[in-house]
């Protein structure tokens, strides 16, 4: 049964039971009015103790004449009376069709482990954008956070990977990196903001979080070195498709561009902030995408900044 259906069946009892408590109040039908109603009128009597007067001659004592015999009176009997509810609150009126209920809103925040349609829009969102991170899937996953990543870092935030109120304000608008090359295919590094950057005649084509050279100083060979990924304009001299061990560990599919081993390259580490030797590191799916789409061909400028 619908609620408005259900509603009016409520009305209709309510005005049934208002009825029945007038009749009630009534009594039976056909004792409504006053006692006796519709009997002749009792003979006016004398007052009581009153003697006739002595002057006056006691009237003959005629016999009084025989009243005509009335037709016995049928008893009373009631019209009927429709009986109308008391003035009081008007039948409720069915109420209106409820109005569909409203979507939920989307969690204020968004984090990591998270699953859901809010998680899905939100990767949507970012795809659309260029923000890489692989098919939506709904999981709030690694690659999911490093597309968060990204986004903080153009939009210069605080990276955590979270999507808090104000990453949420920075993706609803659109909030990209602006491009430093205007043509031909490049590869463009910040290294403050920990963004790489794929473009194609100024337009940029896909975004990805890295983490460059910490710029920390460390021991090799039994000299000091600095952990800096250099600034400038490079080209890609060559690669290796699959795992390279260097000197300072591993590296998984390294596209080199500059002098002193400092590569693109896939490590299962991609933290939010810089940490590594120099190399911009990116994750081992990302790496699979670059090489997949090849992003990054061996002649290819890239431009650290």
């Amino acid at each position: 049964m619908s609620r408005t259906t259900r509603a009016r069946g409520a009305g209709a009892a309510l005005a049934a039971a208002t009825v029945l408590a007038a009749l009630a109040a009534c009594g039976p039908s056909g004792t409504a009015g006053a006692a006796g109603e519709g009997a002749a009128p009792p003979s006016a009597a004398a007052p009581a103790g009153t003697a006739p007067s002595a002057s006056t001659p006691e009237p003959a004592l005629t016999p009084a004449a025989e009243p005509a015999t009335a037709p016995a009176a049928s008893p009373p009997t009631a019209s009927p009376t429709t009986v109308q509810p008391p003035a009081g609150p008007a039948e409720p009126s069915a109420p209106s069709a409820p109005a569909a209920p409203a979507a939920p809103a989307a969690p204020a925040v968004l984090r990591p482990g998270d699953a859901g349609p809010a998680v899905r829009a939100l990767q949507q969102s970012l795809s659309a954008l260029g923000y890489w991170l692989g098919e939506p899937d709904g999981e709030y996953g690694e690659l999911t956070r490093q597309a968060v990543l990204a986004l903080q870092g153009a939009a210069g935030l605080d990276r955590d990977g979270v999507l808090g109120p104000r990453s949420g304000e920075a993706l609803a608008a659109g909030t990209l990196p602006s491009p430093s090359t205007t043509s031909g295919r490049a590869t463009e590094i910040d290294r403050d903001a920990g963004l790489m950057l794929f473009v194609q005649d100024g337009a940029v084509q896909r975004v990805l979080h890295t983490s460059t050279g910490s710029y920390e100083r460390y021991v090799f060979a039994g000299e000091e070195q600095l952990a800096d990924t250099p600034a400038g304009t490079f080209a890609v001299e060559w690669s290796v498709d699959g795992w390279r061990t260097s000197d300072l560990g591993r590296l998984y599919r390294p596209r080199y561009f500059a002098p002193g081993g400092i590569a693109v390259h896939g490590y299962p580490s991609v933290p939010a902030q810089p940490a590594s030797h120099g190399c911009a590191r990116v994750t081992l799916a990302a790496m699979d995408m670059i090489w997949a789409q090849d992003l990054m061909p061996e002649g290819s400028t890239v431009v650290v900044r």
